[in-house]
């Protein structure tokens, strides 16, 4: 089990923390989202109470081992000292002596944001000189970037080779949740997988199906089981050289006595476009269209199948839900997940985006802030970043 921040001596310390600041900028280098610089302000906020002093590291973006002004970390500490009315500085690289020198130097009560760690190529490599140049910038290490956490480098896996290393209190809040679902969940426990490709989710599937008591699927991906089914799918997306391992999860499910339920009719329309006229089919869809949502048939038993579940993993929209005409899938079990009174997590980014779009963050028990982390932790992968802190 990863240590944690209290199991760490941080009075007087400079804590290197790896966080994320992978925030989202417009062209004049304005951040449209701060959720992720608010969502690392509960550690921070720790170790400064802690009389610890934080230095951040973050990567932005990518620059491929390349100075890229645009993607400079700047604005993301000045957005940082304005949420915590705190100072703030700014070093103009992550190694070196004088970013070495700043974090020295740093006083009690103030934070040093170090540049983009992908300003290097050494970091994405995991490389080990990298690493402990990293190093020493800090006296103890805190991980607390769940959304790197799948990634083995410098800044991530390697550098705890060298610093004594915890997890910060979001980390720890992401372990937790995916923890209770994965090994305790209460029952019945719903799953939703959607998204456009079988090939994406396949690995969770097959390690959630034994799990879980339903499993819901929508979205593209859906379309490849139904083709192995012998539905007639029009130009949907299907994935044919995965029809045959749909049909060998189908069996699973059967076998195992799980319910698998899959999309009896679809919103389709000729184009993947917004003002594509969109129509509503049973069962085959007619050659020249495609199903970009789920229809009011398969929202009915997709609601009615989440009625009384106790755990809810959400991960994958029912459809094009950036589009006004194919968002009412998704739309639909957003709002039955945020009303069913269970244990809900969701994550990849397309689920958030929905959420967050359609005001029910503050309903869900837990919404993740890393889609590819979540995803492998739902496929049952150990994520580097984790097993490196011990």
């Amino acid at each position: 089990m990863a240590k944690q921040l209290t199991d760490l001596q941080l009075s007087g310390k400079r804590v290197l923390v790896r966080v994320d600041f992978n925030v989202p900028l417009d062209a004049k280098g304005q951040i449209t989202s701060d959720a992720r610089i608010r969502e690392s302000l509960p550690t921070i906020k720790a170790i400064l109470k802690a009389g610890g002093r934080p230095v951040l590291m973050s990567h932005l973006g990518r620059p491929k081992g390349k100075v890229v002004e645009s993607m400079r970390l700047q604005p993301a500490a000045k957005r940082l000292g304005e949420l915590l009315g705190s100072p703030v500085e700014y070093a103009k690289d992550c190694i070196g002596p004088a970013a070495e020198a700043a974090s020295k130097a740093l006083p009690a009560g103030a934070c040093l944001v170090l540049e983009n760690l992908r300003f290097h190529d050494a970091e994405e490599a995991g490389d080990e000189t990298f690493a402990a140049a990293l190093a020493k910038n800090g006296d103890v290490y805190v991980n607390d970037a769940f959304g790197s956490a799948h990634r083995a480098h410098a800044s991530v896996s390697v550098i705890c080779k060298h610093l004594p290393a915890a997890a910060g209190l979001l980390m720890q809040k992401e372990l937790a949740a995916f923890g209770k679902v994965l090994t305790k969940p209460d029952r019945p426990f719903v799953a939703i997988l959607g998204g456009a490709k079988v090939s994406d989710k396949l690995p969770v599937i097959e390690n959630l199906l034994p799990k879980v008591d339903k499993l819901i699927v929508g979205g593209a991906m859906a379309y490849t089981f139904l083709v192995q089914m012998g539905r007639r799918v029009g130009k949907s997306l299907v994935e044919k050289e995965l029809v045959a391992e749909a049909g060998r999860v189908l069996a699973q499910a059967k076998a195992a006595n799980k319910t698998l339920l899959l999309p009896v009719d679809h919103v389709c329309a000729a184009e993947f476009k917004a003002d594509s006229p969109a129509s509503v089919h049973e069962d085959d869809i007619p050659e020249g269209l495609m199903g970009l949502d789920i229809g009011p048939k398969t929202v009915q038993s997709y609601v009615g199948a989440l009625k009384g579940a106790r755990t809810i993993v959400w991960n994958g929209p029912m459809g094009v839900f950036e589009m006004a005409a194919f968002c009412k899938g998704t739309e639909a079990i957003a709002a039955a997940v945020a009303g069913s009174g269970a244990f809900s997590v969701v994550g990849g980014g397309d689920s958030v985006a929905a959420a967050e779009k359609l005001g029910i963050v503050g309903r869900l028990s837990h919404v993740s802030t890393g889609g590819g982390a979540s995803l492998e932790l739902l496929e049952g992968k150990v994520l580097p970043g984790v097993q490196a802190l011990g």
